[in-house]
């Protein structure tokens, strides 16, 4: 699965029930083949994705590789061991980062 994919399959694997109260906006910085960006948008128990970077600044960015990434979303890597290697690199707000996970199901 491409990492396009990944990012248009998250509204379908979107927790709606576990969202109540959540109002987050994620940018996820990805680099190497198949890199862009992505921003990530969960309001009103709503997730919307768009690629490129918003125009207010999100409540955390993500930078890592898409292959990391596509790792992550297949659960062949694991993300707290990936954040403690520094694979991956938060900015912001962590706690939005970790509740977006248990969202999408990563």
């Amino acid at each position: 699965m491409s990492v396009a994919d990944i990012f248009n399959s998250m509204p379908g694997r979107f927790q709606a029930d576990k969202a109540a109260g959540a109002n987050m906006s994620i940018l996820f910085d990805l680099s190497g083949d198949e890199g862009g960006q992505y921003y990530v948008n969960i309001a009103d128990g709503q997730l919307a994705v768009t690629p490129g970077a918003p125009a207010a600044a999100p409540s955390a960015t993500v930078k890592m590789t898409a292959e990391d990434f596509a790792g992550m979303s297949s659960g062949s890597l694991n993300p707290m061991m990936a954040f403690m290697t520094g694979k991956i690199k938060v900015d912001g707000d962590l706690n939005s980062v970790m509740k977006f996970q248990s969202l999408v199901g990563f």
